[in-house]
């Protein structure tokens, strides 16, 4: 046997048995520790994770009970994007109609109806004039698209010395490279990528406060600092009124017109990532709506599926499509395997349509009351610096970076799941929650927060 070969270390778990279940709880988790790398964690890791055996609703059932609960309330949404619950039946049954058509087929060449209609709708509901779509895999690969599209778009124009990104300080935008480089470069996960990332240009952090005035001062350093490096910088990108991962700090919407007039002025592109404040979190279908402006390039993903299967998209201007368009390499270079995959499409498609075919806004300011009153007086609570809610956002932030243990294991006590993170004991969740099960999140962030 060549020593290239691979071999075998026998056979798979279940071979041969019923797909996705019988494997004892203990046993499951012993094949986790030893193969499985989870998300911002070592390997292997330090705790147990949760066993999840379904999920319907609200309600991730667990395998076995967790401190006395065989069912949590899920606070987390899947990480924002289970907005309608989980099994949901309009959901489901795109998915099955779906598969009994077709899974995938490749996008190259080739077109299908899930993805054009999917297609139209994101423009019909985006803010004009995003007509073009690109769709993708993930959030963070919608973004390195968009990325991609600005720096081909100014080489396409004839200005390839316009490769820099502005940004502000406090966001997050994904893990892959080039979204890495306009993270924080400070306070953020990837500083360890100092010095190997594309030097970006950082402005100061927007000050906090969704219904704060803009502060002058700060607005016209903005746009001086855009000015200065107008002739170096292809695109600011920012989240609009939300900075998400990089600590839930709100921003008031003036600060996006601030960025549209400046833009627009000094011949710079303007990229709104709209991956997790898409689709009603922040109590507008999009951040961008708050402002009453459009981006050159924006980039939906998290929500786009409910959460089904993982999908995103980045849309542009029809200018930003002709300036690639009539470049020396007249097509954008990137094409994922799984671009526009069916599938994912049909859900996708479905999930915006229920969206919007309820009254979504209705239930973001329920939730949004249910959180104000919720978290009211938890800013007394030993080590809270203080609270805030932003539509379907509630944030306890404190003083000190939490103790993932103890906080998680405080929430599940209460029957909740939560994923605290740095000095934040934070709630997205889905948009079917009922008034019982948010004042429920709202007592386990409470305990959360206080054993954190």
């Amino acid at each position: 046997m060549s020593e290239r070969t691979p071999t075998h270390r026998g056979p798979a778990p279940h071979a041969g048995g019923p797909p996705g279940g019988g494997l004892p709880t203990d046993e499951l988790l012993a094949l986790d520790r030893e193969h499985v790398w989870h998300p911002y964690g070592p390997m292997p890791g330090r705790q147990a994770p949760l066993v999840v055996d379904s999920a319907a609703g609200v309600r991730l059932r667990l395998a076995e009970p967790a401190f006395g609960n065989d069912e949590l309330v899920d606070g987390m949404a899947s990480w924002w994007s289970a907005v309608h619950g989980y099994n949901h039946p309009v959901l489901n049954a795109a998915a099955r109609g779906q598969l009994d058509r077709m899974s995938h087929v490749m996008f190259g060449g080739l077109t299908h109806e899930p993805g054009v209609r999917l297609a139209k709708r994101l423009v019909d509901v985006t803010p004009e004039p995003l007509r073009h779509v690109f769709l993708s895999d993930s959030g963070s690969v919608s973004v390195e698209v968009a990325v991609k599209m600005c720096l081909q778009y100014w080489r396409s124009v004839g200005r390839p010395g316009k490769r820099r990104l502005l940004t502000w300080r406090g966001g997050y935008h994904g893990d892959t490279w080039h979204p890495m480089s306009v993270c924080d470069p400070d306070g953020g996960m990837h500083h360890i990528w100092s010095g190997a990332l594309p030097r970006q240009v950082f402005a100061d952090a927007p000050p906090a406060g969704f219904d704060a005035e803009p502060d002058p001062r700060y607005a016209a350093g903005l746009r001086a600092l855009i000015g200065r490096h107008a002739a170096e910088v292809a695109a600011v990108i920012v989240e609009p009124v939300v900075q998400n991962a990089g600590g839930m700090r709100f921003h008031s919407p003036g600060y996006l017109r601030v960025l549209r007039e400046a833009c627009d002025e000094h011949d710079v592109l303007l990229v709104f990532d709209e991956i997790a404040t898409g689709f009603g979190r922040t109590g507008a279908l999009f951040g961008a709506d708050h402002a009453g402006v459009a981006p050159d390039v924006m980039c939906v993903g998290k929500a786009l599926t409910g959460g089904y299967v993982s999908m995103a998209a980045t849309l542009c201007t029809p200018r930003v499509a002709r300036g690639i368009s009539g470049g020396e390499v007249p097509v954008l270079a990137h094409g994922p395997t799984f671009m526009g995959n069916p599938l994912a499409a049909a859900i996708a498609d479905a999930s915006v349509e229920l969206l919007l075919a309820g009254d979504w806004a209705g239930r973001v300011a329920r939730i949004e009351t249910g959180l104000r009153e919720g978290l009211a007086g938890a800013e007394r609570l030993p080590g809270v610096l203080g609270t805030r809610v932003l539509g379907a956002i509630g944030v306890i932030e404190l003083d000190h970076p939490v103790d993932m243990a103890a906080a998680t294991e405080a929430a599940v006590r209460t029957g909740v799941w939560l994923r605290p993170f740095g000095r934040l004991v934070y709630t997205m969740p889905p948009y079917v929650t009922d008034d019982a099960d948010l004042a429920l999140i709202c007592r386990a962030m409470r305990a959360a927060a206080e054993a954190g």
